[in-house]
């Protein structure tokens, strides 16, 4: 009888045990997957990037091969419990902070603030050097940007032309969420040049040049690729605004460089010159349809803010500095060229 009464109390014990043993082991999964670390200590990248559309699933996978998560089961167990899991995820970028829990994370993809990026654009001379410009910044890749960039329907919502869309781009550094579509960082940009026009009398500076705000930036972008020096953009801007008043053709080169594409030409020479182009300003007269270049801050308020003289040419300074001397006469221009020249033959030898 005691033999039973023991065995029984074993088997009651051992059952008690095992009822136990299992609930702790039900109990300790939610507590692991809600309380304990579930992104490592260590993180290679501290930032994930959900692209627009993605699915549960493929949210799962960004964060398992980013490193963001420990346990890839408790993650998926957690945000079906807290109704993270949706067909279509929350895009955007977000910083992810080492050792958060599982539900910390979630609580952050889900309703936390993006991390913005900054978009950095200085002087690209294509729509299509923009677009590959900030598509290393943002979703939108350069593909949907040059699209964008061409859609007429769109341009003419804007009032603007392809030739003219550069004119849009006011070269700074500007922060904006990586998710960003094309349509939404042309807009942005829109937002930013109104911004710009709006302050320091830039508005009226351009009616009393007899200029659009687009024709400015033209002209800006010219000055831009005359010069690296701010100290003599004023000066340069004047020469181009004195041959638009008297009927002169600009003869600017880098409208000629820019008309045939070669980029890289260390000089220009009669082919560049005399090149068919409307953005050629040695064969045409007036401004190209369009900015040969983004045009600097600097360089647009060059041509606002133009220094008043009667030069009417100028060529590079016969040194290293890479600035320009300046004339009022043919005659004197001719001997500034021969000098310039001069040295140019010197440094050779």
């Amino acid at each position: 009888m005691k033999a039973r009464k023991s065995s029984l109390s074993r088997y009651v014990l051992l059952f008690f045990t095992a009822a136990l043993l299992i609930g702790a082991y039900f109990a300790w999964r939610p507590l692991k997957a809600i309380y304990f670390s579930g992104v490592p200590a260590q993180l290679e990248n501290k930032y994930v990037c959900i692209p627009t559309g993605s699915t549960f699933d493929q949210v799962v996978a960004i964060l398992r091969s980013g490193g963001f998560i420990r346990d890839e089961a408790d993650f998926r167990w957690l945000a079906e419990k807290m109704n993270y899991k949706k067909d279509i995820m929350r895009a955007g970028r977000f910083e992810v902070r080492p050792g958060w829990t599982n539900r910390q994370l979630i609580q952050h993809l889900r309703t936390g603030e993006q991390a913005p990026v900054k978009v950095i654009l200085n002087n690209e001379r294509l729509p299509e050097d923009v677009a590959s410009k900030v598509s290393q910044f943002i979703e939108a890749d350069s593909l949907s940007l040059i699209r964008t960039f061409s859609d007429q329907a769109f341009l003419d919502e804007i009032g603007y032309t392809y030739e003219t869309l550069i004119a849009a781009f006011i070269p700074n550094t500007y922060e904006m969420y990586w998710n960003t579509d094309a349509r939404a960082f042309v807009k942005r940009m829109l937002k930013e040049h109104d911004a710009f026009w709006n302050k320091n009398n830039r508005h009226l500076k351009a009616r009393n040049l007899g200029l659009s705000e687009t024709e400015v930036y033209v002209l800006a972008s010219i000055v831009e690729r005359e010069t690296n020096d701010n100290g003599e953009k004023p000066v340069i801007a004047g020469v181009y605004l004195n041959r638009l008043r008297i009927g002169m053709k600009l003869q600017a080169d880098p409208t000629s460089v820019f008309a045939t594409r070669d980029f890289t030409t260390r000089r220009v020479t009669e082919y560049h010159t005399t090149y068919d182009s409307p953005y050629n300003t040695y064969v045409y007269k007036g401004l190209p349809p369009g900015p040969i270049s983004m045009a600097s801050i600097t360089s647009i308020d060059a041509v606002l803010n133009p220094q008043k003289h009667d030069y009417l040419y100028f060529c590079a300074r016969p040194d290293e500095s890479g600035t320009h001397v300046f004339a009022e006469t043919f005659a004197a221009h001719k001997v500034n060229a021969d000098r310039f020249q001069t040295y140019v033959r010197q440094r050779r030898n």
